[in-house]
């Protein structure tokens, strides 16, 4: 035995070495077991000689010479043609088991008796004399002897063979160790045979006994004792002792404890079986219905066998105990990956090409690992380095196989044990325990997570098997998707990785499977952890990720470094602008966007987003679990996020603002109105915020659904909660935000303190404007889109949420409808409301691009009739061509809406405004003495202006603004805010018809000024006295009037200015004029205005000396009045004068006297 400690410990050959002499000693009967030299060497001689000699040859002559010697003593048969067919002890088993052709060769019938069905008995006498002549076979020194003149090129070869002792065994177990180079065939055929008769039995292997007797006997594996077990239950032997290492590798309660040697033994055996699955006696006997159930035509050798059972593992038809068997040899295969021949054999040169083969610093344990294997070459793979052909198919052969059955994985049994019994039991084919495994770790089964070491046990074999690189590899996940795939990826070669990414694009598609979709969410949750599982990402970010994210090797791990944190470095690096630097590779960004893109989808795929939003997850978006509503609830709740969760999710809301593509749901959603309105930036690779822009600039467009509209608008409201979130702001005005508006977070905030500067500059003509100009457009985009909805001015949205709800809750937000409502009811609002929207009525008349109603609905008609006129003169502009035949009907009411928002208090028509700065403090004092900011004055300031513009009172720019004002009105009262608020129930009574008319032409007013005796409430009739007061001042105010004189104007005071009454002057001239002849019906529209203003100037007499000389100059009689006074002044200093001649004489005689 001292012999056989001589081989290498780390490498225990296979020996086929005499026994002791206690434990073989043959019963009586059988007599020596040394056969005499001479017979021997004359049977083995005449084999060798034998001009027909070969392998076979060889091995029948080292049989005959065996058998001579199993036989020998009482008997005197020395002779080669002694058969074993012939003995007596095993006669009837060989004619009752044996193909008679098979009699005549010891071989064959040695290798039938072994190979016989496992309820078919044979005599012990006869397994007995089989033990021996097996002993005898392979002991001898003379068929070492055969072995050498067989394989004389091989032992050139194999130096360490040749110099081994003759006589023990050595020399076969060498030649067996080595059978896997010996390339000359006669030998190769030789080693083969005897292979099967040593694997056989236990006991005929080398130190086997020796090492693992202990084990045995206390795992009662099996007796040791001669003749006791038949010869199946020698491979049983072997496999309870297989199984009892695999029992102490997955920690197992009451697992047995086996010696190192005797661990090293077992593996050593499992290594040299498998070429031929004939030599792991126990699964060859399992197996044997099923091998020729499953794999009938596989050729025996290398490893091929073994390779079609697995495949068919999970087959229904095949039997448990065959299953069994198959898979305690996989889990030695990934305790030492040398168990598998074809794995060992087609990766040995890569193996040591890429050093993946042992290293003496580290455990045996970790280098013969299946995983270590696996990671080691792979590794080599996802550097670009070639890895053979043949080496590949086996990896990949070995990771599907990792992924089909968890039990594989020693870490999984131990770390899962507790998940699998609560969430898994009952599901381990095909993948499907490690799949609900993966489920559990999602979170998804709604019952708890799993713990930590069974998390890292799932990440590493996710890492070993990398189902990212070829998506076969994932049964579970290959036969869910595969309609998908044949649909949605039939254009991507198969195998792809891109197949993977394919399937995230299509996730919540119509062409997504619910099974697809699970299988697919739970695989990308590992690995979407590491980096390195994504292949393409790995390829082009390899460099990028060294340089900048210093990561370990692709084989190599980080306690450093959570999960998931190299991909969010990669992402930060991938946003930065040039000023920045460090930035990523171009190809590298592209695959960080693809990947981001595709995590978006779900928050479980971004990991530093699940680990440090977890509380916030439960306690905001319980109830969020649609697909997508997480991220879109965080965001809602960004200020009640906890610090950590903040950060992570503003970060990446600051991200998506500059790529909206992140958003996948929102991009599908928006598909159509991508492809018509935004397809220019949508094509651009590394969008800068303008695909989001563009969508919200055509948030209206026809090809806008509800989906992507909600979605838009939801992005826009996230925005408003720091202006970070809009990028192409950010980027355009940090540097103002920092010296203007610092410590100001809020985008609303930061979009009043900026345009406010902007604002005060522009009024002080500042030449340098504070705000740079790429800010200030940028600036005005922003404002505009505020405009659109409510919601995107948080500050009057909060004023008014309840009048909203109160007064506008049927309107849907968006398209400034929600605005609108509240202008329209404005008389009912809050206080707090109304003095925001008055405010913002105050700014929208100011700058007219910000009232988003009138822009949406006149669009058309500011191209045609206002392209040449400033953004802040379109109202005025659209005000001058109401009238035109070519103005829509839509736009010409929302113009007349703004009218009357204007005529109801002059701060809100900043051109009046203007040009009245003089007069209003000048003669409506009383009127500003009573205003507030948060109140309108409903018109008064105006009709106070309207009176003075009658007396002839005001300054020239303010003059012609009001007498625009009193034109505008004549033809609508709606126009007049204190002639509707008087007069309200008067037209309802008295000119219900004329108000009921689609176009207002001034048929309310001439209606009022027929019925004026009719009139009761004093307030109207003062306001139709008014009309009539200020229709003398300018027949322009006076419409029916106007148009009934039009030509007599043409004709007889063509040359006369209008204003100051003086064209109606002119018409009263030529209707005293008996020489002039006016048209009939202005001469019948003249003569009753004279009758209104007769009675007009009964019922309202002069206010004071300057109403009275207004009326005297504006009156028909007006020289008649004058010359009468002329007469009456003259009458008078006559008198006077008369008077103070007779005083003087009366004085003189006083004097006198």
């Amino acid at each position: 035995m001292a012999a056989c400690r001589r081989v290498q410990p780390l490498l225990l050959l296979m020996s086929v070495c005499l026994l002791t002499v206690e434990a073989l000693k043959p019963p009586p009967g059988f007599g020596n077991v040394l056969p005499p030299a001479v017979a021997m060497h004359q049977q083995l001689k005449a084999a060798i000689l034998n001009p027909g000699n070969n392998a076979a040859a060889a091995a029948a002559a080292a049989a005959a010479a065996a058998a001579a010697a199993a036989s020998s003593g009482s008997q005197t048969r020395r002779s080669s043609s002694w058969k074993l067919a012939e003995e007596q002890a095993c006669r009837d088993d060989v004619t009752r088991l044996c193909p008679k052709h098979t009699w005549t060769n010891n071989l064959s019938v040695l290798e039938c008796l072994q190979d016989k069905k496992e309820d078919t008995e044979i005599a012990s006498d006869c397994n007995h004399l089989l033990w021996n002549y097996k002993l005898n076979l392979t002991t001898d020194p003379k068929f070492e002897s055969v072995a050498l003149e067989v394989c004389t090129s091989t032992m050139l070869e194999l130096k360490e063979c040749a110099d081994e002792e003759r006589g023990k065994g050595y020399l076969m177990s060498c030649l067996v160790d080595h059978r896997s180079n010996i390339t000359e065939r006669q030998c190769h055929q030789y080693i083969t045979k005897m292979t099967s008769i040593v694997f056989s039995d236990y006991r005929l292997i080398c130190g086997f006994l020796d090492k693992c007797r202990e084990d045995i006997d206390t795992l009662q594996c099996g007796s040791i004792s001669v003749g006791e077990k038949d010869l199946h239950s020698q491979g049983d032997v072997i496999a309870c002792l297989e199984r009892a290492l695999v029992r102490e590798t997955e920690q197992q309660d009451k697992a047995h404890q086996i010696k190192d040697q005797c661990k090293k033994s077992i593996m050593r055996v499992a290594e040299l079986s498998a070429d031929d699955f004939h030599l792991d006696r126990y699964l060859y006997f399992s197996c044997r219905e099923d091998r020729e159930r499953f794999c009938e035509n596989t050729q025996v050798g290398e490893g091929r066998v073994y390779k079609c059972l697995f495949n068919h593992k999970f087959e229904e038809a095949m039997s448990e105990k065959c299953r069994n068997a198959l898979t305690t040899r996989q889990k030695l295969i990934a305790q030492d990956y040398k168990v598998s021949y074809s794995l060992a054999k087609a990766c040995k040169a890569d193996l040591r090409k890429y050093r993946c083969n042992p290293d003496t610093n580290m455990p045996r344990a970790r280098e013969a690992r299946l995983s270590y294997l696996l990671l080691c070459l792979e590794s080599a793979v996802h550097r670009g380095r070639t890895v053979s052909g043949d080496c590949q198919a086996e990896m990949l052969d070995y990771r599907r196989m990792l992924m089909e059955d968890f039990s594989l994985s020693p870490e999984i049994v131990l770390h899962c044990r507790g998940e699998i019994e609560a969430h898994c039991s009952g599901l381990h084919r095909k993948g499907r325990t490690l799949h609900c495994l993966m489920r559990v770790a999602r979170g998804d089964t709604g019952k708890g997570t799993v713990d930590n070491l069974c998390q890292t046990a799932l990440q590493t074999l996710i890492q070993s098997a990398d189902p990212g690189a070829d998506y076969r590899i994932d049964r579970a996940l290959n036969e869910a998707c595969e309609s998908v795939i044949q649909t949605a990826c039939k254009h991507i070669r198969n195998g792809d990785p891109m197949i993977l990414s394919c399937l995230m694009e299509h996730l919540y598609t119509e062409k997504m499977v619910q099974d697809c979709e699970h299988r697919l969410l739970e695989l990308q949750y590992f690995i979407s952890r590491d980096w390195k599982l994504d292949p393409i990402l790995y390829r082009k970010c390899q460099n990028d990720a060294s340089r900048l994210c210093y990561t370990p090797g692709w084989n190599e791990s980080s306690e450093l470094m959570p999960p998931g944190a190299v991909f969010s470095c990669l992402y930060r690096h991938a946003y930065r602008t040039e000023e920045q630097g460090r930035r990523l590779t171009r190809d590298c960004k592209v695959e960080v966007q693809r990947i981001l893109h595709q995590r978006a989808l779900d928050v479980k795929l971004d990991p530093e987003l699940q680990k440090r939003c977890m509380t916030d997850l439960g306690k905001w978006c319980s109830e969020k679990t649609d697909t997508g509503q997480e991220l879109e609830c965080l965001q809602d709740h960004l200020d009640d996020l906890l610090l950590a969760c903040r950060d992570v999710v503003g970060n990446l809301t600051e991200l998506e603002s500059e790529d909206i593509q992140i958003d996948a749901l929102l991009i599908r959603a928006c598909e159509p109105v991508i492809q018509n309105h935004c397809h220019d930036v949508a094509d651009n690779q590394i969008d800068t915020g303008n695909l989001l822009e563009c969508l919200v600039q055509n948030k209206h467009q026809r090809e806008m659904n509800e989906k992507c509209a909600v979605g838009v608008t939801h992005f826009q409201l996230v925005q408003m909660k720091d202006f970070r979130f809009s990028y192409k702001f950010k980027m355009a005005c940090k540097e103002d935000v920092l010296k203007l508006c610092a410590n100001i977070k809020k985008k609303a905030d930061v979009v009043i303190c900026l345009s406010t500067t902007v604002r005060n500059d522009t009024l002080q003509d500042l030449k340098d404007q504070r705000v740079s100009l790429k800010c200030r457009k940028q600036l005005r985009v922003e404002e505009l889109e505020m405009s659109e909805d409510i919601r995107l001015e948080p500050e009057l949205h909060d004023a008014c949420k309840k009048d909203i709800n109160k007064l506008c809750s049927s309107v849907p937000y968006g398209n400034a409808q929600i605005t609108e409502c509240l202008k329209e009811n404005k008389k009912q609002l809050s206080q707090v409301c109304h003095h925001k929207i008055f405010k913002l009525q105050e700014t929208e008349m100011m700058d007219p691009e910000l009232d988003y109603q009138l822009m949406r609905v006149c669009k058309q008609m500011i191209k045609r009739f206002c392209t040449e006129s400033d953004a802040k003169n379109v109202l005025q502009c659209l005000k001058l061509n109401k009238n035109s035949e070519l103005m829509d009907p839509k736009c010409k009411q929302m113009i007349t809406k703004r009218q009357i928002t204007q005529n109801t208090d002059y701060r809100l028509n900043p051109v009046l405004r203007k040009a009245c700065k003089p007069d209003i403090p000048k003669f409506c004092q009383s009127i500003l003495n009573k205003a507030t900011d948060a109140s309108e004055l409903e018109g008064q300031v105006i009709s106070c202006l309207k009176l003075k513009y009658a007396d002839q009172r005001l300054s020239t720019n303010c003059e012609d603004q009001i007498r625009v004002i009193l034109q505008e009105s004549a033809l609508d009262y709606r126009l007049d805010p204190q002639l509707q608020a008087h007069c309200s129930n008067e037209i309802t009574r008295l000119c219900a018809e004329e108000a009921a008319a689609q176009e207002q032409t001034g048929q309310v007013e001439e209606c009022l000024k027929n019925n004026l005796l009719k009139i009761k409430q004093e307030e109207c009739k003062t306001e139709v006295l008014n009309m009539l007061k200020e229709s003398k001042a300018d027949i322009f105010v006076d419409p029916v009037l106007h148009t009934a004189c039009a030509l007599d104007l043409k004709h007889h005071c063509a040359a006369i200015n209008p204003g100051r009454g003086r064209q109606m002057s002119c018409l009263m001239e030529a209707l005293q004029d008996k020489q002039v002849r006016l048209q009939p019906e202005c001469k019948r529209r003249l003569q009753d205005r004279i009758d209104m203003w007769s009675y007009a100037a009964k019922v309202a007499p002069a206010e004071g000396f300057s109403d009275l000389a207004v009326q005297v100059m504006t009156s028909p009689s007006k020289n008649y009045i004058l010359l009468m006074i002329a007469l009456a002044v003259s009458v008078l200093f006559l008198i006077g004068l008369l008077c103070g001649r007779i005083t003087k004489r009366v004085t003189r005689e006083l004097k006198d006297r």
